[in-house]
């Protein structure tokens, strides 16, 4: 009974929140994200996503992303990446000349830690960008928690309720550069396709990069594994 009133309490604030950003200027934040698992240590991944200032309307920002993952433990995994990141001007539709055009390498650790059906998970990033403004350096913390949740469909439970909240520092004067929270729910379509739908809400402190305060999050994640592929092939 308590987990169905947490549920119902955060599907409200979801809401009053997207319908609160929609007077203010509500974008969109669209995410394309496929991953490969190759054994349970190694595992590549690659994603692309596209943001706009308005909804579905001043396209803005794009990104693409690829990068490896070593499970080092069921609790931990370790990332290397690297990746392009566009941000464009104002007012249109990937509108020139660029506010910034990056590459950025980045390793990340993931601590996880399950209580009960909830999963918390504690995320540190290090970038290190190469801007058209010099590089810079940046470090990310983010702390999550997720609950599944629905009845079970071939081992797995179909619905995904998820909330975070991310923050972003660097080295240099002023240290503090952003909030970023988001709450979201997913749902499993099969074991291999998922589907989200969420709203993100992000503070800058004189940031000069990627903008835009509040978005209506769609994404689509696809995962894979050799031994899909292997219970694919027909049998001889």
């Amino acid at each position: 009974m308590i987990i169905k009133k947490i549920l119902f309490t955060t599907l409200l604030f979801f809401m009053s929140n997207i319908v609160l950003a929609q007077t203010k200027g509500l974008g969109s934040w669209n995410t394309v994200n496929l991953k490969y698992t190759i054994n349970e240590k190694w595992s590549f991944f690659g994603e692309a996503q596209l943001r706009s200032l308005s909804f579905y309307s001043q396209f803005h920002y794009h990104e693409y992303k690829a990068g490896v993952n070593y499970k080092a433990h069921p609790n931990l995994l370790l990332t290397l990446a690297a990746g392009d990141y566009d941000t464009y001007k104002e007012g249109g539709n990937f509108k020139s000349p660029k506010n910034n055009d990056e590459f950025r390498i980045w390793p990340q650790i993931t601590l996880t830690q399950s209580i009960k059906r909830f999963k918390i998970d504690q995320r540190y990033r290090a970038e290190f960008r190469f801007t058209s403004n010099g590089y810079r350096n940046r470090y990310r913390y983010r702390i999550g928690v997720s609950y599944p949740f629905g009845k079970n469909n071939k081992g797995y439970k179909p619905f995904l309720l998820n909330a975070s909240n991310e923050i972003f520092f660097t080295g240099k004067e002023p240290y503090f550069e952003r909030n970023r929270y988001q709450v979201s729910l997913g749902y499993k379509i099969n074991k291999q396709v998922a589907v989200q739908l969420g709203y993100l809400h992000q503070f800058d402190y004189k940031i000069n990069d990627e903008t835009g305060r509040d978005f209506l999050q769609l994404g689509l994640y696809i995962e894979l594994s050799s031994n899909t592929k292997n219970k694919n092939k027909p049998r001889l």
